[in-house]
């Protein structure tokens, strides 16, 4: 596996966050590690992110331990996602800005595989994603092909 120096990206802008959208694609979580501090406005996942950046070729990837951070979260919903089954993994497709009508705050929606989505209301866009040095090789590369029954 190639060294590779670990992420850590901010997000400002809705094209900042498309920067970080493109690194998490295909990462999982597990539904436990979804969590809302109401308190400190803040909304975490803990995730598994497949190393897009590491040149990956069949039978030859990285999964490195991230943390991805919104501050100034006023409020969280969520469709088909729940955190009864908290070992249930969630795939990560896509994070996204929507701006509301008076700047600088809005929506970002999570988009999951299966249709499931977590919108958080910000104050303010404020994304981070920080990986770990926890890195891992695996042979399971993501697949969006479908398949055939």
């Amino acid at each position: 596996m190639a060294d590779q120096t670990s992420l850590r990206l901010l997000a400002e802008t809705a094209e900042d966050l498309e920067v970080i959208s493109a690194a998490i694609q295909d990462s999982v979580v597990k539904a436990g590690n979804l969590k809302y501090e109401s308190r400190r406005n803040r909304f975490t996942l803990e995730i598994n992110r497949f190393r897009w950046e590491a040149g990956a070729k069949r039978g030859d990837g990285e999964r490195v331990r991230s943390l991805l951070a919104f501050d100034g979260v006023m409020g969280v919903k969520t469709r088909a996602v729940n955190k009864i089954d908290p070992e249930m993994i969630l795939s990560l497709l896509q994070v996204s800005f929507t701006p509301a009508d008076e700047p600088p705050g809005g929506k970002v929606t999570l988009l999951f595989a299966g249709d499931g989505e977590i919108e958080l209301d910000v104050e303010v866009l404020d994304a981070t994603l920080l990986d770990s040095d926890y890195v891992w090789p695996t042979r399971h590369l993501p697949n969006h092909e479908r398949r055939r029954r």
